[in-house]
């Protein structure tokens, strides 16, 4: 058993795969999916549903790593996203510099959700903070400290 992919429910699937690739280095694999049908529909448990959308291989694996698979499903549900409700709550990202980081993300249409703070986890210390993708989805970033 190998971990394969987490999937992101998109508005706009096009602008958060164009996010995801320029700002935290994914990489963006063809082929773009345009599914419907009776499959789909029992797939999905909804009457005349379409995916669409596209895989993105996440930075730091090679060809054969896990991806983040960004779709459009209509019809789409649309609910607030937040870090603090029960369920998925944010995808993590180890970056080397997190200002620089947290300051490109801004400047690409994400938002900020906190401050950077410094922590220990049993005897190392993280720094992170969460920052929201343009459409409002969590983003945790973080860098581990040896000393």
């Amino acid at each position: 058993m190998r971990f394969g992919h987490v999937n992101l429910v998109a508005r706009d699937w096009q602008l958060l795969a164009d996010f995801y690739c320029t700002y935290l280095g994914c990489v963006r694999l063809e082929p773009v999916r345009d599914l419907q049908g009776p499959l789909v529909d029992a797939g999905v448990g909804s009457r005349e549903a379409r995916i669409r959308g596209v895989h993105v291989r996440l930075p730091g694996y090679d060809a054969n790593g896990p991806t983040l698979e960004i779709y459009r499903y209509d019809p789409l549900i649309d609910v607030p996203a937040s870090v603090r409700r029960s369920g998925y709550g944010h995808l993590a990202f180890q970056v080397d510099d997190i200002e620089a980081t947290r300051a490109t993300l801004l400047t690409g249409g994400g938002s900020s959700i906190g401050d950077i703070v410094t922590t220990h986890a049993g005897s190392r210390r993280v720094s992170w903070c969460y920052v929201a993708d343009p459409e409002g989805n969590a983003i945790e970033l973080q860098r581990w400290h040896t000393d």
